[in-house]
């Protein structure tokens, strides 16, 4: 028996950062998707990556009989976004006024997304309160705009991370080649649904 109890289990990985994704599907005609901070790459021949929903996920539950979806990799900026899409339910108007395009599986591609990856659903297996979702890769692209800075979420809070420029070493300014963090508002982690993926 474990000697710790689920708020020190959440405590303790938090301390992981993790990127920020979401995950699109269409459900009939309807753009549907949620945010998912669980989501890892598998393999790479053949190409497979994973995600991890909770069982009671209703977005799940509406995504899934598709059989395929599309991994959007957020930006630092589009922290909003990432709190709009992890609210609990379907019913709520998260893609109002959200721009997207269909991927070749027909799944929207977010605006802004720094990465997307189109999959097939290889195979769906429960582990505990979760589900794992393994997925084929059948098309994929990373943005050629921008800073690509990504969307962290780390200990119950979004931030960013960002690669410093490499320096010169017969410079002399002490500061040069860093860069400055933004700051990403927050908001209410009782709120979310996917994101810490516990």
């Amino acid at each position: 028996m474990a000697s710790f109890d689920t708020p020190t289990f959440r405590t303790v990985l938090g301390h992981f950062p993790t990127g920020v994704t979401i995950v699109t599907g269409m459900r009939d005609d309807v753009p549907i998707g949620f945010t998912i901070g669980s989501f890892t790459s598998v393999s790479l021949d053949p190409p497979f990556v994973g995600f991890l929903p909770q069982v009671d996920s209703e977005t799940w539950e509406a995504l899934a009989p598709a059989g395929r979806f599309c991994v959007n990799v957020l930006h630092h900026d589009q922290n909003e976004l990432c709190w709009r899409f992890a609210k609990l339910g379907l019913d709520d108007g998260r893609f109002d006024g959200v721009e997207w395009t269909p991927s070749a599986t027909g799944c929207p591609v977010l605006a802004g997304s720094i990465a997307w990856i189109d999959c097939e659903v290889e195979r769906v297996d429960e582990m505990g309160d979760h589900y794992f979702v393994l997925g084929r890769v059948v098309d994929l692209a990373n943005s050629t705009e921008g800073d690509h800075v990504p969307l962290v979420f780390f200990k119950g809070q979004l931030g960013a991370f960002f690669v410093p420029e490499p320096r010169e070493a017969e410079s002399a300014d002490p500061n040069a080649g860093e860069a400055d963090v933004p700051d990403v508002p927050q908001f209410d982690a009782d709120d979310i649904d996917e994101l810490d993926g516990a």
